[in-house]
């Protein structure tokens, strides 16, 4: 049975925002990230993280494997922190047209990054990762009844 610990969850929420891939290693209790290879494409592994997926691949039971949000949640999560939390018409209209274009995320981000809502946009981010990290718990814990 996986449990975390509220500290646990933080530190793999925010990694996984860093666009990294965690694998939480049941025996020792230990965190690893490997970057994701959607991500960092032409990236090259150091000896120390080949070692890493070389044990996952050796001892896949003893790892339990977190991943980021798909980017079609991240989108849905960006809608709802703009219909739950932005006040201001104005900017909700800016927000709302920013997600309709392409390079949404982006977009959004640069706005956010410039407004009074920016810690609360990171703070509900974290919320909500730590919930996905939570959900990815209950269904390893699932598939290993």
């Amino acid at each position: 049975m996986l449990t975390l610990t509220g500290q646990e969850i933080e530190k793999i929420a925010g990694l996984l925002q860093k666009g990294m891939i965690c694998f939480y290693q049941l025996n020792n209790r230990k965190i690893h990230h490997l970057p994701d290879d959607e991500d960092y494409f032409n990236y090259d592994l150091t000896p120390e993280e080949e070692d890493v997926l070389d044990e996952i691949d050796d001892n896949p039971d003893n790892y339990a494997e977190f991943t980021k949000l798909e980017p079609n949640q991240e989108h849905q999560m960006m809608e709802t922190f703009v219909d739950r939390v932005v006040k201001e018409k104005t900017f909700q209209d800016e927000l709302v047209n920013a997600l309709s274009k392409p390079k949404a995320a982006t977009a959004f981000k640069f706005l956010i990054d410039d407004s009074k809502y920016k810690d609360r946009w990171a703070e509900y981010k974290l919320d909500k990762y730590k919930d996905w990290i939570l959900e990815q718990v209950d269904a390893f814990n699932y598939a290993d009844e």
